[in-house]
């Protein structure tokens, strides 16, 4: 006899994890599959530290979906005696006109967010550590932060299992179909039965989800840590977490120095180049290099200093940056989790409840329709 369940999850990297978790605490018999081991660094969970923050620049829709996300993440510190989320502050940099900085003042006003507008001036006063360009402007976020990925990933993944959830790592999926009797996965070892199925393939979901119609492109970023010259100004405590909208068509990032690898990290948003999680080179080339290296020479030149290790992740990206949430067009039983186009990380937490939500009832009461896929149709 095939094993039941009454949800199936697909996919145990950041969304997956949250799922079981939520699940397994509601008392549901979830079945948890991951084709790598739990947590891995071979999707967009890797790199040990994301920037979480409020005032969010791409979509105020987005702004109730964080604040929920901030105190399931407290929760589960409590919960695990773990702290996965750093309020360190964040700075975020770029043209007085330009989107991020437009964008970011509009969602923390909207949602009477703590912020701080700084002029040209009072940045270079204020944190010296940047390159700040005469053109450029910037708020201070005073609850961003910094969230450990693999801490946290492990951390939903250990709430689940001891509430009763099965797990499995390195058992990739080959497929999946809705029966009358319910929803039935097959992998190299077995063949499951569950009522729900719930998929958070990550960069896979383009394999998993070929009848959507909407493309998932995905694409390769790279990340390096380097020694700066001066390590004392970039001190977690009084280095915040940083973006800055360098005027290119690009967006950059950072953190200070944290606990859990040596150097300050630093990465590029976008743009990025096309991969597929099969082919994807996850060495680190000289252009590479050369590219980490003038973003820290550019923007903090202080931090500039010999590269102590750099990793690749991986982008999926839907058509308009936002997300995929929603339940399968042809079954609803099937609930979908993709296409976080590098900014899902930060509303894991949120997710997780939402998506097990989704699986149990059918609906949620999180604010997600925006993030359906009626959008592609219009």
């Amino acid at each position: 006899m095939n094993p039941s369940y009454d949800v199936i999850v697909i996919g145990l990297g950041t969304m997956g994890a949250a799922t079981c978790a939520y699940l397994a605490r509601r008392g549901a018999r979830v079945l948890g599959l991951e084709q790598f081991g739990i947590p891995h660094a071979h999707g967009s969970a890797g790199g040990e530290s994301r920037v979480i923050r409020l005032s969010y620049f791409e979509h105020p829709d987005y702004v109730p979906l964080l604040l929920r996300a901030y105190e399931l993440w407290h929760d589960l510190s409590r919960e695990t005696g773990r702290t996965v989320l750093y309020e360190t502050g964040g700075m975020y940099l770029g043209p007085a006109d330009g989107e991020f900085i437009r964008g970011s003042i509009g969602a923390a006003r909207q949602y009477d967010l703590p912020h701080e507008v700084l002029e040209n001036a009072e940045i270079k006063q204020r944190f010296p550590q940047f390159n700040v360009p005469e053109a450029c402007a910037g708020i201070f976020e005073p609850r961003a932060g910094v969230i450990i990925p693999e801490l946290a990933v492990g951390a939903f993944a250990e709430s689940a299992l001891r509430h009763g959830a099965e797990l499995h790592g390195h058992e990739p999926v080959r497929s999946w179909s809705s029966e009358n009797a319910g929803i039935e996965v097959t992998t190299d070892r077995a063949r499951y039965v569950a009522d729900r199925l719930v998929i958070c393939g990550g960069a896979w979901s383009g394999r998993l989800l070929r009848d959507l119609g909407v493309p998932l492109a995905v694409t390769r970023q790279t990340m390096g840590w380097f020694w700066p010259k001066r390590p004392a100004l970039f001190e977690f405590g009084r280095f915040p977490v940083w973006a800055f909208e360098d005027g290119r068509g690009g967006l950059q990032y950072g953190f200070p120095l944290l606990q859990n690898r040596p150097g300050l990290k630093v990465a590029r948003h976008l743009p990025a180049e096309a991969t597929t999680p099969e082919s994807v080179d996850r060495t680190i080339s000289e252009k590479d290099r050369w590219e980490l290296l003038d973003m820290v020479d550019e923007t903090l030149p202080e931090g500039t200093g010999p590269l102590l290790s750099a990793s690749v992740c991986l982008y999926t990206n839907t058509p308009d940056g936002h997300f995929i949430v929603d339940q399968h067009p042809e079954d609803e039983r099937v609930t979908l989790a993709c296409g976080f186009s590098g900014h899902g990380f930060k509303f894991a937490s949120v997710m997780g409840e939402a998506l097990a939500d989704l699986a149990e009832h059918g609906r949620t009461t999180h604010p997600v329709t925006f993030l359906g896929l009626d959008r592609f149709r219009k």
